[in-house]
Order: structure tokens, then C-alpha cells, then sequence
């Protein structure tokens, strides 16, 4: 269905040449480490090594011919050569400028990225239900092992042990690979949004934020839950329930329509009237499908209006230097009138 979207955003003598294992993938539903996809109106040449020849030609969709890569220069130039193809179009990502001359040698006209990029984010972003399928079976294997955690999680366990039992947990049930490096903080560490786990160890009075992620048949999921071990101060349930609040206030308002700016501005306005402002130091959120980020982007800056199918991440957060931090993250797919949390593990203050 996308690579047909595709071609008939083609001219006569127009192309695509999809480069990006990520792209590659979207549009076949095929994993590939290396390979090209070369799309025209009438066809659509999946060029792959002998790593992946076989398994192409049984598991890649949307392809009328599956090729096995040998001269990539000969066989790029003989497929446009056949289909009469004078303007190529490429991705701007994962693409050095030295590749980029090197394929307007092999095609002998221009080889653009702007259309591709625009084409592809505009598809990417509204997940078909299929897509909304994955999303969730991925999500639930992060949620199983946010909830095998709770009982791991004690004074003594160092950071690096809570992560390489989140990360088995999820391979033993059902992901293909993670999502991306998991985040273990505990303590002040918790202050550092994208702190690294290490071997220090968890202590009675410490936040635990944890920031992971399973990704399942090729789709990503993002959660962040934030627990605390023994008890709180005051200090630290005022900041958790006031991420809480921006959270929520932010799932609140997720419809389509809505810009992108209103959905960050929503939870940083809860965060600035409470005091903390200063301490948010990131944007509430982002898209993920199969990259982990993605279109749109819930920040200030952001110039994206929501609409439906898009999968974003709702994830602000308190980061006090020195003291501790506090973040919580669900993922949300914006419906046709609203938005469903896709997220259902326990977002109240846990105190284990």
C-alpha cells in the first residue's frame, strides 16, 4: 500500500531510490541491514545481498521483483535505464554527500532528497492498524516487564541489574531487539534525563526512573515509569504529582487538530505554575514507529498540527540538579476524535 502511495506521486520518468534500512523496511516489511529499493510508477526492485536473498524472496511484500545485489553501479544504472528514468529521488537521511555524488555518476541526472523525505514522513506518521497492532504487542512486553520489575527492585540492587533484567525480561517474551539503550537512574542520578546505569546502588529513600523499551515484527514502543524504594519526602511526592498533573494534562488535550506547541505548552504550563519550570529541560514528546523517533514532535518549536494515526509519546519530567528527577511516558494514538492512551501500566505513585 505504500510503496503503491508512492508511485503515484511519480511522473513519467521519475523515481525513488530508497537507501535507509528503516524506509527499506516500512515499505516492504522487510529487515535488512544493507540494500536499495528502486521504485518507478510500474515497478518496485528490492536489490538485496546473499545475506538476505533467500529470505527476501519469501517474507518481502509490495516488491514486483526481488534482485540479488552484485554491482550495485551496474544494476542501479540497468533498472533506470529500462524504466527510461531521468530524475532520481533519494532520502536526505543516512546519506553522505560523497554517496550522493556517486549516485548522480551512476543515474547521469539529478538525485534529490526533498520530495522522498517529505513523501515518506507524511506516510510514516499515520500508522495503518496493523501498525497500531505491533505498536501495542510491543508495548505490552515493556509493561510485563515493568511489572516483573516492581518485585526485583529492592536497597542493594545495583542500576545495572535492574536493566539487564528489564532488557531479558523483554527478549525472553516476545521482543525482536530493544527499542534502544535502557535508562536505569536511581538517587540523584535521577536528575540526568538520559542518566546511564552503572553499579551504584539502589538505596531506602531513592526515586528509581526507569526509560525502556521492546520492539516486536519491527515496531518500537517508549515507556518511562518512575518508582520510589522505602518512601518519599514531601519534596520528592510534590514533584512526582506534579508531573503526574502535567502528564495528564497534556493527554487531556491530544486530538486532531491540535498543534503540536499546544501539547507541549499544556504539561510545561502545569510544571511552570508549580514552581519547576526551570527543570523541564526537554520536549513533552515525540513520534515512534519503526524508528524510536519519529514525526511529529511535541515541543516548542514544533510547527506539526496532530492528526490521526499518529503515535506520540506524552513524557515530561522534573530534573532537580543534585536532588532527584521524576518522569512518566505514555504512548498515544491519536484517533479521529481524540486520542486512546496506549499505555496501561500504574502511573500513581508506586513507593515498593
Amino acid at each position: 500500500m505504500s510503496v503503491s502511495a508512492l508511485q503515484s506521486r511519480l511522473s513519467k520518468g521519475e523515481a525513488f531510490l530508497i537507501i535507509s534500512p528503516s524506509n527499506r523496511f516500512y515499505l516492504t516489511d522487510f529487515e535488512s541491514s544493507d540494500g536499495f529499493l528502486f521504485i518507478t510508477r510500474g515497478s518496485a526492485v528490492l536489490l538485496v545481498d546473499g545475506r538476505y536473498h533467500e529470505a527476501a524472496l519469501s517474507k518481502a511484500k509490495n516488491c514486483s521483483e526481488i534482485v540479488l545485489l552484485r554491482r550495485a553501479s551496474m544494476q542501479l544504472r540497468a533498472f533506470a535505464d529500462i524504466e527510461g528514468v531521468k530524475k532520481v529521488y533519494t532520502e536526505s537521511a543516512g546519506i553522505s554527500v560523497s554517496q550522493l555524488l556517486e549516485l548522480e555518476k551512476i543515474y547521469k541526472c539529478p538525485v534529490l532528497p526533498k520530495k522522498t523525505d517529505k513523501e515518506l514522513c507524511a506516510l510514516r506518521r499515520v500508522k495503518t492498524e496493523e501498525e497500531k497492532s505491533r505498536i501495542i504487542s510491543a508495548q505490552r512486553i515493556a509493561e510485563s516487564a515493568f511489572d516483573h520489575i516492581l518485585s526485583f527492585i529492592k536497597p542493594g540492587v545495583t542500576e545495572t541489574d535492574v536493566r539487564l533484567e528489564l532488557e531479558y525480561f523483554m527478549l525472553r517474551h516476545g521482543a525482536s531487539s530493544l527499542s534502544f539503550e535502557t535508562i536505569v537512574v536511581s538517587g540523584k542520578k535521577t536528575s540526568m534525563p538520559h542518566g546511564v546505569p552503572g553499579s551504584k546502588k539502589i538505596e531506602s529513600g531513592d526515586f528509581v526512573t526507569m526509560d525502556f523499551g521492546a520492539v516486536y515484527e519491527g515496531y518500537h514502543s517508549d515507556m518511562t515509569r518512575t518508582v520510589a524504594v522505602g518512601s518519599v519526602t514531601d519534596e520528592m511526592a510534590k514533584v512526582y504529582e506534579t508531573v503526574l498533573k502535567a502528564q495528564e494534562a497534556c493527554l487531556d488535550i491530544l486530538a486532531p487538530g491540535v498543534s503540536c506547541r499546544q501539547a507541549d505548552f499544556a504539561a510545561r504550563q502545569v510544571i511552570t505554575d508549580a514552581g519547576y519550570g526551570e527543570y523541564f529541560t526537554h520536549s513533552t514528546g515525540h513520534g515512534v514507529g519503526v524508528e524510536i523517533h519519529e514525526r511529529p514532535n511535541l515541543s516548542v518549536r514544533s510547527k506539526d498540527i496532530l492528526q490521526p494515526g499518529d503515535v506520540v509519546t506524552d513524557e515530561p519530567g522534573i530534573y532537580m540538579p543534585g536532588k532527584f528527577g521524576v518522569r512518566i511516558e505514555d504512548m498515544v494514538y491519536i484517533t479521529e476524535n481524540g486520542c486512546e492512551d496506549l499505555t496501561k501500566s500504574e502511573k500513581s505513585l508506586i513507593i515498593l
